[in-house]
């Protein structure tokens, strides 16, 4: 029996930076890859058309096509079954991305994280009575307060407001 194989897509490019970029998938997840070790790992010798991918303003030429990281800047070609080449971009799809990555903590979580943790300790919450009150688990309350896990807007609704006690405000500049 053949088993479905889901990968996140690529949906956007955070940020391009030397050889590292960040993304976010369509789980919600960003996600940083230092290409310098990926290209290593490929072991390009100064021939291949790769190898202008170490110089940073042709890294930085990246682009999202079909949810995939590519360089069109990149000479190279594949041989058609007719003997003809065809020129393709060089990609990096979704499955190296995770392979060869690390998840990007995000500020907002970092935040939410080190307020929840404040809020229960200033209230006299333990992790555990948090979780009861929240209606989540002590170990997920901990992954948060860590900044181990994501927390959607309905839990973080209960969290605080069900939880703590407190009142939530979500602003958007």
């Amino acid at each position: 029996m053949r088993r479905n194989i889901k990968i996140p897509r690529i949906l956007k490019i955070n940020w391009v930076e030397n050889l590292s970029i960040s993304v976010v998938f369509n789980n919600g997840e960003s996600r940083i890859i230092d290409f310098r070790k990926v290209l290593d790992k490929l072991d390009l010798n100064e021939d291949s058309p790769a190898s202008i991918l170490y110089n940073s303003e042709e890294f930085e030429k990246v682009e999202i096509k079909n949810n995939t990281l590519s360089w069109n800047n990149v000479e190279q070609y594949i041989s058609l079954r007719n003997n003809e080449k065809s020129r393709v971009p060089f990609e990096i799809g979704a499955d190296m991305f995770l392979r060869y990555s690390r998840p990007e903590k995000s500020v907002i979580a970092l935040k939410i994280g080190r307020l929840i943790r404040e809020t229960r300790l200033k209230t006299g919450l333990t992790q555990q009575e948090l979780a009861v009150m929240s209606g989540t688990t002590r170990n997920y309350i901990s992954r948060i307060e860590n900044e181990r896990s994501d927390i959607e807007l309905a839990t973080l609704f209960k969290i605080i407001e069900t939880g703590l006690g407190k009142q939530l405000e979500i602003r958007i500049k």
